[in-house]
């Protein structure tokens, strides 16, 4: 059976410390950094690692998913920026997902609410009311084509986050 992993992350807690800085350049708070340690530890242990990487450029989302790599020691040639992932609409998303290769099986999306947490509940049998910061969403699909997962052919899922005990 052919199988596609898809991770949608959320970004860490981010600073509002810094007047006068635009949104795309906030960076984390401490406890963001401390949670994105935790958060890809516990892939880790559990054995998901994703191959490959799209993150939003914004900063905040970029050391999440930086931090998140280096735990689970994927290399950094597997992390992709993708300007697309700052503010899109859920149809976006989906594209960005369509446009990785067939031969990855498995992909982790680091990005922001509100659309996260939507694309996420259009596959997750039942939806969140949120997808806090740091949270991890895991969906597999029984699929051999990225352009082919639709929540019809979910077969897993599962919803972590750094306050989940």
């Amino acid at each position: 059976m052919a199988e596609k992993k898809l991770y949608i992350i959320r970004h860490g807690k981010s600073s509002w410390e810094i007047e006068f800085v635009e949104d795309i350049d906030r960076s984390l708070m401490e406890r963001g950094i401390r949670d994105s340690y935790v958060m890809g530890k516990r892939l880790l242990e559990k054995g998901l690692i994703p191959e490959l990487i799209f993150s939003s450029p914004a900063i905040r989302a970029l050391h999440t998913a930086v931090i998140m790599a280096r735990v689970m020691k994927i290399p950094e040639e597997k992390l992709c920026i993708k300007n697309e992932l700052y503010m899109p609409y859920r149809g976006d998303i989906i594209k960005i997902i369509e446009s990785a290769p067939d031969g990855v099986q498995s992909l982790a999306l680091f990005g922001h609410n509100p659309c996260f947490t939507s694309l996420a509940n259009g596959f997750l049998r039942e939806p969140i009311d949120n997808l806090p910061t740091g949270g991890v969403a895991v969906i597999t699909f029984n699929t051999g084509s990225w352009k082919e997962i639709s929540p019809d052919n979910v077969v897993a899922e599962t919803v972590d986050y750094p306050k989940k005990k």
